[in-house]
């Protein structure tokens, strides 16, 4: 089980990363395991916040149909990198850019990852 948990992590570096690289906006100040931190910051800040800001903006999302969820993962992302000082993302629409590209890479390369 801690092997899945730090392979899954792992592939968030890795999406990390594929956006930091393809958005100039954003970035990380350091090397490998710098975008394992952030990534495990990314983590528990989703599995702790995400929950309670998805569920109280479930009516938004609803009436837009799915699109006002990427607002609250930017939002969450936005506070990843409000507490780390090696992340930085410059800007709110950048930072909806990056929450869709980092759950599309991860979506991708988990799909080659076993359970």
């Amino acid at each position: 089980m801690l092997i899945r948990i730090l392979l899954r992590l792992a592939v968030l570096a890795c999406a990390i990363g594929l956006t930091t690289w393809l958005l100039p906006d954003v970035e990380i100040d350091g090397g490998f395991f710098t975008y394992l931190w952030i990534a495990l910051l990314f983590a528990l800040v989703n599995a702790i916040l995400g929950p309670i800001l998805h569920l109280l903006a479930l009516p938004i999302t609803a009436l837009t149909l799915g699109v006002f969820a990427l607002v609250v993962n930017a939002a969450l992302l936005g506070l990843t990198a409000l507490l780390s000082p090696d992340f930085h993302v410059d800007g709110f629409f950048t930072a909806i850019l990056a929450a869709l590209l980092i759950s599309i890479f991860s979506w991708l390369l988990n799909m080659f990852v076993r359970d």
